[in-house]
């Protein structure tokens, strides 16, 4: 199964931010939307993700003004993407291998979606259980 397939099961519908964005209003959209990162964008073009991780560091460094800085100025980057093509299993190797949550989906330069490491989990759960289910169906009609 390809990234594609598993944004056609989610939706592709991606929430996203603009670097000159305040860290408190990207903490208030994560909290609004119950997620844990945003793609940061300029136009089409995803410059940066801003996690969780970012807001922690971030307070960590500069206390309770860290509200105040951007988003350009704390987001992760440079940023990691896949294309819709690429397999399931392949971007979740990639986030295992670079230790990431949460993957832009980039097509032709433009972002088409966004998944993260429960979708590809859920994916691979939902893909073993149909498997099991086709084996307990094949051995009973044996």
């Amino acid at each position: 199964m390809t990234i594609a397939a598993i944004l056609r099961g989610k939706g592709s519908d991606v929430v996203s931010l603009a670097g000159d964005a305040t860290v408190g209003q990207a903490v208030a959209l994560l909290a609004e939307r119950r997620i844990g990162a945003v793609p940061v964008v300029d136009g089409a073009a995803v410059v940066g993700i801003f996690s969780e991780r970012d807001v922690v560091h971030c307070l960590a460094a500069h206390g309770p003004a860290a509200l105040d800085r951007t988003v350009a100025e704390v987001m992760t980057r440079p940023v990691q993407s896949v294309a819709p093509t690429e397999p399931a299993i392949g971007a979740l190797s990639l986030m295992t291998r670079r230790r990431i949550r949460h993957l832009p989906v980039v097509d032709d330069g433009r972002m088409v979606g966004f998944v993260s490491i429960g979708d590809l989990v859920k994916y691979r759960i939902d893909r073993i259980e149909a498997d099991a289910a086709a084996m307990r169906d094949y051995i009973q009609q044996s």
